[in-house]
Order: structure tokens, then sequence, then C-alpha cells
């Protein structure tokens, strides 16, 4: 079973280097390999998809698995835009709305 590690708040420049290690340390642990949960990402740059190209060749290099899932609205956003959602293999998984919120009208 894979290990999961939830990233919340800021995956930015601002937090990047705060991020990397702990995201390479939970890939060099996780020998079934890693789903990375993207669900209470609320900002999300450039330098956070870097962050999360270089775990994903860290994985392949290692010969691990590495999955994103429950991408939040500002991740997608950025996917779309950039159109690299094909370079992580995954699905885009939206997370669920809050309870009591609503989506769309």
């Amino acid at each position: 079973m894979a290990a999961t590690l939830a990233i919340d708040g800021e995956l930015s420049i601002y937090r990047a280097a705060e991020l990397k290690p702990v995201l390479l340390q939970a890939l060099a642990k996780a020998d079934a390999g890693l789903e990375i949960d993207l669900s209470a990402v609320a900002e999300f740059d450039t330098a956070g998809l870097q962050l999360l190209m270089l775990a994903k060749q860290q994985a392949a290099a290692r010969q691990r698995e590495l999955h994103l899932v429950n991408h939040s609205p500002p991740v997608l956003e950025v996917f779309e835009l950039l159109n690299v959602a094909a370079f992580f293999g995954d699905p885009l998984i939206v997370a669920a709305p809050a309870a009591g919120g609503r989506h769309g009208s």
C-alpha cells in the first residue's frame, strides 16, 4: 500500500524550499510508492509545479510509483494552463467540495 503525503496551504515559491526535503524524504521512505494529496493546496505556482516534477523524476529514478490525487482548483488551473497533466500520468481528480458548500450553479 502506498504512503500518503497531504500538502496543505501554499505549494508555491514561498514554501518550495521548506517542502522539498519533506517531499523527498516521504518518497525515500515509501517503499510501495507515494500518493500526494493536493486537496488542501490553496495556492499553487510554477515553483510548486517544479517541486512536483522533481518528485516524479526522483520516483522514476528509484523505480517507485508516485501519484497525485484530489487536485485542488488552484492546482487544476496551473496544470490546465501549462498543459502538464500528461507528464504526471495521473487522472486529474478534483477534491469533493466541503460539506455544506455548493459547487457550480
